[in-house]
């Protein structure tokens, strides 16, 4: 037999209470807890000498506990006649002093600021759906006529959104003290909520607050956290509840095949600490009985990698690591963080709610990292773009042992959106390979040298090598094509690694870079050594226009065009490049502004295979030569386009070694950035390219 209310609106309806009741019968029904579970709050709140009004009290046992240990000024009101004759008979003789009265909250018979306390456990959540909230208002605006002042609406809840917005919004405007104490379940019962149970705590004041007071507290005695606004506190709720939930579900079953993360957040300032991510074994693998569970810390700076960043790395993390539950905790950049034992001490208490249903209990849960080290991280600089929102550029020290810089838009803090080297004086002129082992021990600068430079000849992302490999289409460095310009068009700067070695080491090429971001420009110029002169030049504008009005011309023709953009749209499986960079009519345009020997170059980033197959249908419908070049561990591929004749990869690998060859003979010979030489190798590059 169910007794939960089918919809919403039955919450509030005294009809649908009377058949709770008289189906529930003697049983007590303690809905939210128990006086067990609330002594801690209630008794922090509430005197035992208040006058206390207890609304919507049903047949809970929750009065009477509170009677028995010293509250004797308790009246109970409920709307449900039946329960109010059932409760008065069953405390005539013990609890003489236990009143309990038919009444109906919206409308009390009782004086003004006659209560020191009113006592809400769960009636706020049945009655606030009725009439867009207009019951639950006039309830509490019952509640304030009624309390003296410096009384306390004591409200216990699971704070849905609209119910604790309808209150906070309402005592807010009253000019009370708003505080939630959430209270986490610490038992893992089957029978639980999910959901935590929060109590709220609205205190009534002479003078009106001219600045709401706005308190969250973690458990019944944590401190609290002041937030300025009642969006932060909602925020706040929804945080926690989240939690809830899924340490439940944690608790009570493992799923491989999905990898939930939560945020921790420092408990003073309220940012961004730690993101967990829980990953579980597949059923049937071979785990050691032992292995229940285990941390694994990212470095500092690395939480970008494959391994560490995207789904596919972190099963496979956790299939080396060989535990049945392992969580990947990645630290957050603008925090300090002292070292490894540190690390460990702050996140135990919290982690052991993660643990995997059966664990036992005294089980020691192991630390893993790298190398046993936090890794290294230096923001250097934060800024606004108004088009991409906040963003980092940061020095990082990754595995190799060499420092990197990175810009990070923090929208998308997984993804790194542009990287360059770092040359240090004694570094420039030559790269020794050192071992991972002194790589990893090596002491990182606590702070970066002027001296420090961008090594323009190594290019960090595969997909650029692969563009600058896809010139020995055009032939470049050929001896039939010695002094022969290139022209380039690239859209998307990011950090200017592209164009700048595109520069510094094609022979004979220009280039012309489309940025959307003026921000971005700004930064490549300050952090990454970007220097435009006349062979490499930047338009800023929207590289879509910028296409449409080079072809309306005339005129002009390139050699190659690059797309090399992010799309901010999170809501497609394509995140580069935006969808209309590849709409067929945007794509003729393209081929229109190439020379007869001219490629177009694609960096796709596409994990919806319906999605990939139309772009690439779209790609075929104006190109005729297709070729594609996947990067390993990315779900990245770059496509270069030909509008001549169709071609394949495959029937004269002599001479697309040689074309190689001579591209990379061209390139190193052609060295105008003296402080380093090209580190790519193209006939290595090639060796995976495929017909699309």
């Amino acid at each position: 037999m169910s007794l939960l209310p089918r919809t919403a609106e039955e919450f509030s309806s005294s009809e649908y209470w009377e058949r709770f009741f008289k189906k529930r019968g003697e049983k007590a029904f303690e809905w939210y807890g128990d006086y067990s579970k609330l002594c801690g709050v209630l008794h922090k709140y509430i005197k035992t000498k208040d006058k206390v009004l207890v609304i919507g009290c049903g047949n809970s046992e929750l009065s009477e506990q509170m009677y028995d240990v010293g509250y004797k000024h308790l009246t109970n009101i409920d709307i449900s006649e039946t329960v109010v004759t059932h409760m008065n008979q069953r405390n005539a003789e013990r609890r003489p002093g236990l009143t309990f009265q038919q009444v109906d909250a919206t409308q009390t018979p009782y004086e003004d600021a006659s209560y020191q306390a009113a006592l809400d456990k769960g009636t706020l959540d049945a009655i606030a759906s009725e009439e867009e909230g207009a019951l639950a208002r006039r309830m509490l605006t019952e509640v304030g006529r009624v309390l003296s002042v410096g009384g306390r609406y004591v409200c216990v809840t699971l704070a849905q959104e609209s119910v604790i917005r309808l209150a906070v919004e309402h005592f807010v405007q009253m000019g009370w003290a708003v505080r939630l104490h959430c209270l986490q379940e610490t038992e893992s019962a089957e029978d639980s909520f999910a959901l935590p149970v929060f109590v709220l705590i609205c205190t009534k004041f002479r003078q009106p607050m001219p600045m709401p007071i706005l308190e969250m507290c973690l458990g019944d005695d944590g401190a609290p956290t002041r937030l300025t606004q009642v969006a932060e506190l909602l925020s706040a709720v929804k945080e926690h509840q989240a939690y809830s939930v899924l340490r439940k579900r944690l608790r009570t079953g493992t799923d491989a095949t999905s990898n939930p993360s939560l945020t921790l957040c420092h408990a003073k300032t309220g940012l961004p600490r730690y993101t967990l991510t829980v990953q579980d074994s597949p059923p049937g693998a071979k785990v050691p009985r032992a292995n229940h569970f285990a941390i694994f810390i990212v470095p500092q700076g690395r939480e970008t990698d494959w391994l560490y960043g995207s789904s596919e790395g972190q099963r496979q993390l956790a299939a080396s690591a060989n535990f049945r539950r392992l969580v990947i905790v990645a630290m957050h950049r603008n925090q300090e963080y002292t070292d490894m034992q540190a690390v460990q001490s702050e996140l135990s208490p919290m982690v052991m709610d993660l643990a995997p249903p059966g664990m036992p209990a005294n089980q020691q849960v192991p630390f893993l990292s790298v190398g046993g080290q936090l890794g290294w991280r230096d923001v250097i600089s934060r800024g606004v773009s108004e088009l991409s929102g906040e963003y980092s550029v940061e020095d990082v020290r990754l595995e190799d042992g060499e420092l990197y810089r990175r810009l990070v838009f923090l929208s998308n803090t997984g993804l790194v959106q542009s990287e360059s080297r770092l040359l240090s004086p004694n570094t420039a002129s030559s790269h020794k390979k050192k071992s991972k082992k002194k790589a990893m021990l090596a002491a990182p600068p606590k702070t970066l040298s002027t001296s420090l430079t961008v090594d323009s000849g190594f290019l960090c992302c595969t997909h650029h090598e692969v563009m600058v490999a896809g010139l020995t289409m055009l032939g470049v460095g050929s001896p039939q094509n010695k002094d022969v310009p290139v022209s380039v068009l690239l859209v998307g700067l990011g950090g200017g690694g592209l164009p700048q070695f595109l520069r510094d080491f094609v022979p004979c090429v220009t280039v012309e870079v489309v940025e959307l971001d003026p921000a971005v420009l700004e930064v490549a110029k300050e952090w990454f050594g970007f220097r435009p002169d006349d062979h490499l030049t930047v338009t800023l504008g929207d590289g879509l226009e910028r296409i449409s009005a080079l072809e309306k011309e005339g005129g002009k023709l390139f050699d190659v065009i690059m797309f090399d953009v992010d799309s901010k749209d999170t809501t497609v499986g394509m995140s580069c490049p935006p969808s209309g960079f590849v709409e067929a009519s945007l794509l003729q345009k393209v081929c229109n502004l190439l020379t007869p020997r001219g490629v177009f170059m694609l960096n796709l980033v596409c994990r919806d295979p319906l999605l990939r197959k139309s772009v690439l249908e779209r790609v075929h419908g104006v190109f005729p030569s297709v070729f594609s070049r996947g990067i390993e561990g990315e779900v990245n591929e770059v496509l270069l386009c030909s509008c001549g004749e169709k071609k394949t990869v495959d029937t004269a690998p002599p001479a697309l070694t040689q074309a190689a060859n001579n591209l990379q003979s061209a390139l190193c010979s052609n060295k105008t950035a003296r402080t380093s030489s090209p580190n790519i190798d193209i006939a290595e590059l090639l060796k995976d390219l495929k017909v699309a």
